[in-house]
């Protein structure tokens, strides 16, 4: 790729895009490309394709999607798959009819069956049903992954599905009613130790940077404890859904962008897949570190770096989801990418981000 190419990377603001586009440019790329939601609203065919015409990206990163944890996934499930089909649609549709010379689609280990053989391979995908509170979107991630390797297989085009395990990182998502499990579970630590120790500022602070259904800093104490309290979070103690018991992976989200960049500078459609193969499919990359740990091991992981002296309980009454989701990651080491982060690392890393900011 040359250095002076452009690249559009959509959802260049995103906990992903964000660090993709840092690692683009730290490698010397200057022609980069992004829009926000505010400049574009990738649901709007029209006005997608009305960017590609005047921009004319000779490589996309698709790193725009809408996400969120399991509360909603299960709340929101046409959103999920509404939204996610049609923004792909768009993005690689208009990839496709303006002629770009390369695309990376972002998609998720979501999309693999609930009950995969651990770790999962990416030869498990549609062998057996998915889990269900995550279905939608799932559902809408395998059509874009598969939408790549079709327009590979019929047109002979260069598009590259990557599927990252449980990413986190600087400019992820902490609003309480619809972000993943770890930084959700930072900022719920954070807050009842803020309340603890009686650190009304901070919680005030913290909340006008992102209230929690309307409630900011200006609200009265009474009504910043009744909304802390119904997501869990009090002086003595952080309540969390489930049992802890479910296994999980998670990935440094700087680590996935360089690995996406790797992946986008090194690796052709070609490479995904063996030379001969009659049926071609799962030609789609897994990236993780093909290490885990029980939720409620992350739980302490994150009180021991927050310093937080309450108790964590869980909720067993609530869904875990799925119990293990593993990636087999021996295609990405073939490829030559490895992580160098590990969660230990990680979680004291994203801390300080967050009190930062």
């Amino acid at each position: 790729m040359d250095k002076t190419a452009k690249i559009y990377v959509a959802g260049h603001r995103g906990l992903v895009g964000s660090a993709i586009w840092k690692n683009l440019q730290a490698k010397g790329y200057t022609n980069l490309v992004g829009r926000t939601h505010a400049e574009l609203d990738l649901l709007d065919g029209v006005a997608v394709r009305t960017f590609f015409d005047e921009e004319r990206p000779e490589y996309v990163i698709l790193a725009a999607a809408h996400v969120g944890g399991i509360m909603a996934n299960s709340r929101y499930r046409a959103d999920f798959i509404y939204q996610n089909l049609q923004i792909q649609q768009n993005v690689i549709g208009e990839s496709f009819r303006h002629g770009v010379k390369k695309l990376l689609f972002l998609g998720s280990t979501c999309i693999y069956p609930r009950d995969a053989e651990q770790p999962m391979k990416e030869e498990a995908l549609l062998t057996s049903p998915l889990e269900y509170t995550n279905e939608p979107y799932a559902i809408a991630k395998i059509a874009g992954l598969k939408l790549c390797e079709s327009f590979n297989l019929q047109y002979g085009t260069n598009y590259i599905a990557v599927m990252p395990t449980n990413l986190y990182g600087p400019n992820d998502n902490f609003h309480l009613e619809n972000s993943h499990v770890l930084p959700a579970m930072l900022r719920k630590i954070y807050l009842a130790n803020c309340l603890l120790n009686g650190n009304w500022e901070a919680v005030r602070k913290d909340l006008n940077r992102r209230p929690v259904e309307g409630v900011n800093g200006s609200a009265a104490e009474e009504e910043i404890l009744r909304i802390l309290g119904k997501y869990g979070i009090f002086a003595d103690r952080v309540e969390l859904w489930g049992t802890g018991k479910p296994l999980r992976e998670f990935l440094w989200s700087e680590e996935m962008a360089d690995a996406s960049v790797y992946i986008l500078e090194r690796v052709d459609f070609k490479d995904t897949y063996a030379a001969g193969e009659r049926d071609i499919r799962n030609c789609h990359i897994n990236i993780g570190t093909g290490k885990e740990l029980t939720i409620a091991e992350l739980a302490a992981l994150i009180k021991r770096a927050v310093g937080y002296e309450g108790t964590i309980r869980f909720d067993a009454s609530k869904p875990d989801g799925t119990m293990r989701k593993l990636t087999d990651v021996s295609k990405l080491h073939a490829l030559g990418w490895h992580h160098q982060i590990e969660i230990e690392e990680g979680v004291a890393r994203l801390y300080q981000w967050y009190l930062q900011h």
